[in-house]
């Protein structure tokens, strides 16, 4: 191998640091990484807890807000205001003062099902999953977006249990069926309508199952294992091309931030663990911080036409 082509192959490596636990925060389902640059935070949150928390990596101080339900995911807006994804609920809220700006229900129709998963796309769209919330082995979930003017689209339909979404560009995404094991790749026109779905990724029962999804500038796909213990990086042709070990076994949510959008964190869940697992996993339901070698595409905030 000649010196040139080894160091354009070494260049293309990933390579990451051993995780760093940056808030013991036993959260029972962590999800919903969202870095906010203005802030320099990582939001995060306990589904089950009801609660969001907040991480600041300039001065490491924690925050928690308490909430009156469930919450699956979190976008931003501008300064303080978010719209969280609650159960059967949006609810756009002002995060410093707790003002309710704008609520708008989802699923009148299953009121046991809640909201799971949801990223905003290069569009600053917002897309997200309900599901089942007693985790019942029924197709009861649907895939979502939320335009800018507010109107409701359902793309999607018949998950168990909905995760990701992470987006190549405005028409292109991965989106998953945790419950499945399955990693779809899905395009849909400049309508919002769904033109092409197929499996991108068939998880085995040894490695546990696909759960919240990040992209990095090359594409490639950062796919956290609830049940495996690990993130796994995945290039757009579906080959391994690397692998972190984490010392908690759920692994469900992942996010780019921090020092030149190069920073991973990672939350984790202590629900479902026995008690075996959490002695061999004590870290699980932390938030964890990685350092890459790679760069994430910055989240864009949800955009509302005013």
């Amino acid at each position: 191998m000649n010196k040139t082509l080894k160091w354009f192959l070494n260049k293309l490596q990933i390579k990451t640091s051993e995780p760093e636990v940056i808030w013991k925060a036993k959260t029972l389902l962590g999800e919903g990484t969202l870095w906010v640059p203005s802030q320099s935070s990582i939001f995060f949150v306990d589904i089950k807890k009801k609660k969001i928390l907040i991480f600041n990596l300039k001065t490491s101080k924690k925050k928690t807000i308490k909430l009156d339900k469930e919450i699956g995911f979190l976008s931003h807006i501008k300064k303080n205001i978010f719209i969280l994804g609650l159960k059967s609920e949006l609810r756009v809220v002002n995060l410093k003062t707790k003002k309710t700006l704008n609520s708008i229900i989802i699923e009148k129709d299953k009121p046991l099902n809640r909201l799971n998963d949801g990223k905003t796309d290069p569009e600053g769209r917002l897309w997200f999953g309900s599901m089942d919330n007693l985790e019942r082995n029924i197709q009861n979930g649907s895939l979502y977006c939320l335009d800018k003017k507010l109107k409701l689209n359902k793309v999607d339909e018949k998950y168990i249990i909905t995760n990701g979404p992470a987006f190549i560009n405005e028409k292109n995404f991965y989106h998953t069926d945790s419950r499945l094991k399955n990693i779809y790749k899905i395009k849909v026109n400049s309508k919002l309508k769904l033109i092409k779905k197929k499996i991108f990724l068939k998880f085995n029962k040894k490695i546990g199952s696909p759960d919240g999804m990040t992209i990095d500038n090359k594409n490639n796909l950062w796919v956290c294992h609830f049940g495996g213990a690990c993130i796994t990086v995945y290039n757009s042709r579906g080959k391994k091309i690397h692998k972190i070990d984490l010392p908690a076994k759920n692994i469900t949510n992942c996010a780019f931030g921090g020092v030149n959008n190069s920073e991973l964190f990672i939350t984790s869940a202590i629900k479902g663990l026995k008690k075996s697992d959490i002695k061999k996993y004590n870290l699980s339901g932390s938030l964890f911080k990685v350092k890459t070698n790679c760069k994430g595409i910055t989240s864009k905030s949800f955009r509302i036409l005013q």
